[in-house]
Parts: structure tokens; sequence; C-alpha cells
């Protein structure tokens, strides 16, 4: 059996670095007023750095009196520091150490062929400087990009601002985000955000990176629009044209038609015209991570909650649940407020989910398990359910109304335009929602009776399990 004393190993090897008398390389790291000078072993470097082991070869470095002298600097003295105590001891301590100086480490680990140091500091990173990551996403981005190993923390950093798109767009910083990773963030279909507020993120982004614009359009010419069209030509391509409502289309995308590609422009007149879907610009709607419900009525962190509900866990609602796929069938502002194309979108389409935001920024839904099917007739089933959430991203005080079972669970028809019905307990009429008119066919944790709110948005997804 062989005895292990690695602790001693570590104590001995320190006091050589922090005493030592027998070195034979001077490393200058830093510039201008932040230098320093360390004392170190070429054969300790040599054996805990690839880098290391090339950059003493004849060819790579200097010697004065036989004393190898070698410069770094882009390594910071502090980090430096934390690199040479890993090197000699393998200990490392972050816990004290500022967001800025963990990713110095992170580059310049990578720089040195350190991988273990590497691997460690990224999941260090994602794991314990959530925070600051997310607070510095512009200058991480820009970091870690940059870097072909670290593709765990380019992952990480953009699946977090897919999640909550609207906190990172709305930084100061956006408008000098890389063009690479600009180009990465819009072809993903979890970039979970309006495709209206994409492109004027774009808009606003085009501006900053083309020299010589300024923000009053009334003042540009032809020559500033090619400007303009030059910047943004890649990007164009990756906007999902046909989830932009006509009026937005009108009001914010139609004044930008000089910098969109003609053919482009025509299709998409004859969509919002005619309805025919354009062929240049047809990609599919932002969907998602993993298929996940991807709303503009609430936030991500509720899709887990109906989710649970649809799998009848009411108790553990914030717990993760990935078992159901949700595909957007129905939105208010794209399709129109229509009985009967309500009715023809969700027909045959299987189970689903509805949404709807009312004036208050109240949100009221249901769950339909049996779906549309042309019956034209009543349904009992005991898993349906209605729900509602104070505001888009509520865990504390939302709702949910279990079927009681009753021969007028859901409606499988559309009539008066109703649009659906779970037993009258919610339902639409003359784009007014209707709560709490008869509590005989569902549990009644509304609080409410006889309500009715008018409509702002209206999503449908079909539930599909996984």
């Amino acid at each position: 059996m062989t005895s292990i004393f690695h602790s001693g190993l570590s104590k001995d090897l320190s006091s050589i670095l922090n005493d030592a008398d027998d070195f034979n390389v001077i490393i200058q790291v830093g510039e201008n007023q932040n230098t320093k000078e360390f004392r170190a072993h070429s054969v300790i470097l040599r054996a805990r750095s690839p880098y290391f082991k090339s950059a003493f070869s004849d060819e790579w470095i200097s010697k004065e009196n036989n004393m190898i002298v070698f410069n770094k600097p882009n390594i910071t003295p502090k980090v430096f520091d934390m690199i040479l105590k890993y090197i000699y001891t393998g200990e490392l301590d972050l816990t004290k150490q500022s967001g800025e100086d963990i990713l110095s480490l992170l580059v310049s680990s990578d720089e040195l062929l350190i991988d273990e140091l590497f691997n460690h500091v990224q999941d260090y990173l994602i794991e314990k400087q959530t925070s600051w990551v997310q607070k510095n996403f512009v200058l991480v981005l820009h970091t870690v990009f940059k870097l072909t190993s670290c593709k765990k923390l380019q992952d990480y950093c953009l699946e977090s601002i897919c999640e909550d798109p609207e906190s990172f767009i709305s930084l100061k910083m956006f408008s000098s985000l890389d063009k690479d990773i600009l180009f990465g963030l819009l072809k993903r279909d979890d970039f979970q955000i309006k495709e209206i507020d994409i492109w004027d993120c774009l808009i606003k982004w085009g501006i900053e990176q083309t020299p010589g614009l300024g923000s009053d359009r009334t003042k540009w010419n032809n020559e500033n629009y090619e400007a303009l069209k030059k910047t943004l030509n890649q990007f164009i391509p990756l906007i999902r044209f046909v989830e932009i409502s006509s009026e937005d289309f009108f009001d914010k995308v139609r004044p930008y038609k000089a910098i969109i590609s003609h053919h482009i422009y025509e299709e998409l007149e004859e969509f919002y015209y005619k309805k025919t879907l354009p062929k240049a610009t047809t990609l599919p709607p932002r969907t998602g991570k993993s298929g996940l419900l991807t709303s503009t009525i609430i936030k991500p962190k509720l899709i887990n909650i109906i989710s649970n509900w649809i799998n009848r866990n009411d108790s553990a609602t914030l717990s993760n649940n990935n078992k159901f796929k949700f595909n957007l069938i129905y939105l208010m502002s794209r399709d129109g407020f229509n009985n009967v194309t309500f009715y023809n979108k969700c027909n045959r389409q299987g189970p689903f989910v509805v949404l709807i935001r009312v004036q208050s920024n109240k949100i009221y839904g249901g769950y339909n398990p049996i779906g549309y099917t042309g019956r034209d007739r009543w349904l009992s089933s005991t898993e349906s359910f209605v729900f509602s959430f104070e505001n888009d991203q509520d865990i504390h005080n939302m709702k949910i109304c279990r079927s009681l079972n009753t021969n007028r669970s859901v409606l499988d028809y559309c009539n008066y335009d109703k649009f659906f019905s779970f037993g009258d307990m919610l339902y639409i009429y003359e784009q007014n929602l209707f709560v709490g008119y008869n509590n005989s066919h569902y549990e009644n944790n509304f609080g409410v009776e006889n309500s009715s709110y008018f409509i702002e948005e209206i999503e449908v997804f079909s539930v599909v399990k996984k």
C-alpha cells in the first residue's frame, strides 16, 4: 500500500517559492506602475505548464549571468501571484478575489496552458460568481469569446441572456457588443424576447456601430442609410419578421426600408398585405430552450409552474419540469382578434394552454387537456384547470382552480364569439375576459365572481408530452 504525504510536499514547495535562494528564473509581470518581479525555478515551471516548457527553449528565452529572464506584461502581479502559488502548491483561494481578477486568471491560465486551473476557474465563475457575471455580461462575453477552449462559459452566458434578455439589452454597454456575439444571439431560437424589441435593439446597435450617424433620422441622407445597411446586412435575415405585428412593422420597420434588401422587403410587404409567408426570411419562431414555452405574456420562471400544474404537482411549483413541449399556435396581436381564426388555429392541435393578459396586467389562463376535436359539445375532464398570476413574474399570489369533473369542464365548440369556455368559469366575449360567472364546475380560488376585464393579448400553446 502506497502512503501519501501531499500536505508535507505542498508545504515544502511553498517554502521554496517564498524563500528561494537557488532560483534560476526571473519573471517580470505587469506594465506601467503595476509591475513586479518574481523568482522561480525553471524545472518546476516546465513540469507544471506546457507553455513554460516551450518558452524556456533556447529560441524563446534570454539569459543574463545564466539567469533566465522572462517578461509577461499582459499578466498583472496579483494574478501571477495566484498562478505561481497554484503551480508550486496546488492551492488556490478565490473567495476574496474580485470578479475582474478571476476573469483575468481564466485568460492567463488559458495562455499558460494550465488546463486544470483553467477548468476550475471557469466552473468557479459559473457557480460562485453568477451575480458578477450577469452584471458584466458584455465584458465577460468579449473576453471568453476570444478563448476557443471556453465553450462552457460561453454557452452559460448566452443561455442566461436568452432566459432573461430584457435585463441584458437594457445595459448601456449593449451598443458596444461585438458583432460576432450579437450574430450568435440573433441566430438562437431560445432568445426569449419580442421580435420587435430585437429589431429596435439591432437598429440602435447599428447606429452606434456606424460612424457619422446621429440619432435624428430626419437628418440622414442616402449615404447614411447605405452605411447603416452595410453595417446590418448580415443581421437582417436573422430577424423573424413574421412574428412582428403589422402595426409595429408599419411604425418601426417600414421607416428603415432603405436598409433592407429589395427582394426581402418585397416579400415582407406581400406577407403583411396577403399573409403569404416570405421565402428569404422564414425562420421558425423563437420557441425557447428545449421546447419550453416562450411567451410575451409571462416570464420564463412561470413556465415550470404551469408545467408542474399540468403534471398535477401543485406543491413543488418551482421545481424544474421539462416533460412538455409548448408550441405557439395562436397570437392575438399577430393573428387578429377573431373567434373563427382562434378555433381554426387550435382545432385538432391536441391539448393546449391559453394565456390572457388583461388591461391591469393581471394574467389569466387555462389548460384544456382535450383540445378542440370538432365534437361541438361540452366535455368532461379531470385534468383541466384555470389559473391566474398577478403579473408576468408572480410566484407568490398565483391561483389555480381545478375541474370538479362535471359534464361542463371544457367546451369543444367556438360560438357567439366566446372563443373558449372552461365551464363558464373563464371565457371570452367581445374582447373581454369573463371570470367567475359559474362556479359549479371548477374550484373557486380566484376570489372574484361575475367580473370582466378588457383583453390586451392572448397566446395559445399546444402541449406535447416529450
